[in-house]
């Protein structure tokens, strides 16, 4: 028979386990969001201040990779592009980021990766940066965030504002980067993408492809996907649109991402 003591210690070992089994999975949560899985690869993003997003997953899958040879990321991050554009081509390729955390974690990424002779990280200013024979692909996903206010953690400050690593420096330095007949392609917030072809205009470069962003049908597009060339041509462009209504996406979006996304 059963006594008080032991209905209450019966609880308390009930109670231990509970917490004990909720902890656990809290842990295994938060292990879990420190990564991102895809079909190829997976994405530790801990160390670093910007972690996977739609905007560089377009990206990645959008790059214009067909016949290049060799091809740049400049700001690469957890190295998120460079991994995209890896599985797609057999291009050699450099990924420079100036956060000595999200480099080292990029260089983590990409070790583990099937495509680690293929990507070299290089930790380095991209203002500073030279190189000897220049890239028919130079890609980039800036910081956008040109006038809102600094927020007290510095390497996110680095991550999304463009303080340093201004549009017109980043757009002067890709230019001298460039191969003549290559291309230099962004992602960029649509309200400031007239600004910035005017400044790209002015270090010789023509937009050539255009691709805007709509979320959902019947929204503005929010992002431009945009690809600069040296030589002056008709501008090619086009909608992609992610979502027709909550969760149920476009054809085109499926079909652009499907190679990388574990559920598409």
């Amino acid at each position: 028979m059963k006594t008080t003591a032991d209905t209450h210690f019966l609880v308390s070992i009930s109670m231990f386990y509970e917490k004990k089994r909720l902890f656990l999975a809290k842990n295994y949560r938060m292990r879990e969001n420190t990564c991102f899985r895809f079909k190829q690869f997976t994405i530790y993003h801990d160390k670093c201040a910007m972690k996977v997003g739609t905007d560089g997953v377009i990206l990645g899958a959008w790059a214009h990779v067909k016949k290049r040879k060799r091809i740049l990321d400049i700001g690469t991050g957890s190295g998120l592009i460079a991994l995209m554009m890896a599985q797609r081509t057999s291009a050699a390729i450099d990924a420079i980021e100036l956060d000595e955390q999200a480099a080292q974690q990029a260089q983590e990424n990409v070790l583990r990766s099937p495509w680690s002779e293929q990507i070299k990280v290089l930790h380095q200013n991209i203002l500073t940066f030279s190189n000897p024979s220049t890239y028919d692909l130079i890609v980039s996903n800036p910081p956008y965030f040109e006038n809102d206010l600094i927020g007290p953690n510095e390497q996110r400050n680095r991550a999304r504002h463009t303080g340093q690593l201004s549009y017109a420096n980043l757009l002067a330095k890709a230019a001298t980067l460039l191969h003549p007949t290559g291309q230099f392609e962004l992602i960029l917030p649509t309200d400031c993408y007239e600004t910035i072809k005017k400044m790209a205009l002015q270090v010789g470069l023509f937009p050539q492809i255009e691709t805007k962003i709509c979320t959902k049908t019947g929204l503005p597009p929010k992002r431009v996907l945009v690809a600069f060339g040296h030589t002056e041509q008709p501008l090619c462009s086009n909608e992609l649109l992610i979502e027709r209504s909550r969760h149920v996406y476009s054809q085109d979006y499926i079909d652009l991402t499907k190679e990388f996304y574990l559920k598409m």
